[in-house]
């Protein structure tokens, strides 16, 4: 599907007097924001919709009222799943509150989206206030669960093969062996792959495939019961409990924005 290319420059960077700047961000529907990097780190919270980020390697699916966070000087692209409202929260380098070598993806609690939306405001706070607001969210942002929704992307031909059929048909069930014989390697070279390039087995990573996809799906307003059987499950109660064993939550929880 074609997407229109959008860029937003931040409107305030943040600066050593006032180190976290936020804005309200609507971009076009099932846009993209392509490769770009920033001298502070962001993170980007969709309160609608969903979005993807990329960088080499690895993709994360972003799901309402939670974010990602993108470290300083890491080139990523922006995909806008649906309609997405999102909240940028710019944060000067040496402030940093989150790993400073990779991008995580946390949960956004009351607290947390009470204070993006005071630094959103206009006008926004000032003086003391400001200082106060920013610090106990610079406090909250380090101390935010964390949330395993990375899906990494595989380098050896045979291997990305695979994975690329598996991310156009989550549904399909084959077992490593039948996979073997389509990409022309050995069950055992794909698992002992699978662990070296992407850290995970291949069971592992096809329900990574599956909870990324039913974040796109659940963006774009499907039922749940169809969500479930487009991803290969026998009932949307399965679905759930698959769900539940790899967030403690359940689905309509989890992508109503829900924290646990």
């Amino acid at each position: 599907m074609p997407r229109t290319i959008v860029d937003l420059p931040a409107r305030r960077p943040p600066t050593a007097a006032d180190p976290i700047a936020v804005a309200i961000r609507k971009p076009p529907r099932d846009s993209v924001i392509p490769y770009h990097s920033h001298a502070w780190g962001q993170l980007a919270f969709p309160v609608s919709g969903a979005l993807c980020l990329d960088v080499p390697g690895s993709r994360w699916l972003v799901p309402p009222y939670r974010a990602v966070w993108v470290p300083p000087g890491i080139p990523h692209e922006v995909l806008l799943l649906g309609k997405v409202e999102m909240h940028t929260v710019h944060v000067a380098a040496e402030l940093a509150p989150l790993p400073e070598a990779q991008c995580t993806v946390i949960e956004i609690g009351p607290l947390a989206r009470e204070l993006i939306s005071a630094l959103a405001a206009s006008p926004p706070p000032s003086g003391e206030h400001l200082r106060q607001i920013q610090a106990l969210l610079l406090t909250e942002l380090a101390h935010a669960r964390t949330l395993d929704l990375r899906l990494p992307q595989p380098a050896d031909r045979r291997l990305r093969a695979l994975c690329e059929a598996l991310m156009d048909d989550p549904a399909d069930t084959a077992p490593l062996e039948e996979w073997a014989q389509r990409v022309g390697a050995s069950a055992r070279t794909l698992a002992r792959l699978f662990q070296a390039e992407m850290g995970m087995s291949f069971g592992l990573w096809r329900q990574q495939v599956r909870l990324n996809r039913a974040t796109v799906l659940a963006a774009q307003g499907r039922p749940y019961a169809e969500i479930a059987a487009e991803l290969g499950y026998a009932s949307p109660s399965a679905f759930s409990a698959m769900f539940r064993r790899a967030y403690g939550m359940s689905p309509r929880r989890f992508f109503g924005g829900q924290p646990a």
